[in-house]
């Protein structure tokens, strides 16, 4: 399995925009459907966006729909969240995950995912 890192977090005012981005250490996540997922205070983690290994096909979140867009650069090695107008809901640790297998399909729920990143810290004020 690939290992991911996570970077891109930070403060950002509630209308703003943050793009976070997840590459793959000693790897290559090119051949994987990749997903974004959140977890704020309290609450368990779910599921945020995803793309297929070609990027071709994305999926969101309702909440998010309209606002956040998954991306990926092939020849980066990296897969990015766009955030635009973000709001206070969207403070939260987001992960990213690859799926289990090459050529999988891009993970939609926690048990679809086969390697984690660590997790970038996005707060939202107010």
């Amino acid at each position: 399995q690939v290992q991911l890192v996570e970077s891109g977090g930070g403060l950002v005012q509630a209308g703003g925009s943050l793009r976070l981005s997840c590459t793959a250490s000693g790897g290559t996540l090119n051949s994987y459907g990749m997903g974004w997922f959140r977890q704020a205070p309290g609450k368990q983690r779910e599921f945020v966006a995803d793309i297929n290994w070609k990027g071709g096909g994305t999926s969101y979140a309702d909440s998010v729909k309209g606002r956040f867009i998954i991306s990926r650069d092939n020849f980066k090695n990296t897969v990015y969240l766009q955030m635009n107008n973000v709001k206070s809901d969207d403070t939260a640790i987001y992960y990213c995950g690859a799926s289990r297998g090459l050529y999988y399909s891009a993970p939609r729920s926690i048990a679809d995912v086969g390697s984690w990143g660590q997790g970038t810290q996005v707060t939202v004020s107010s």
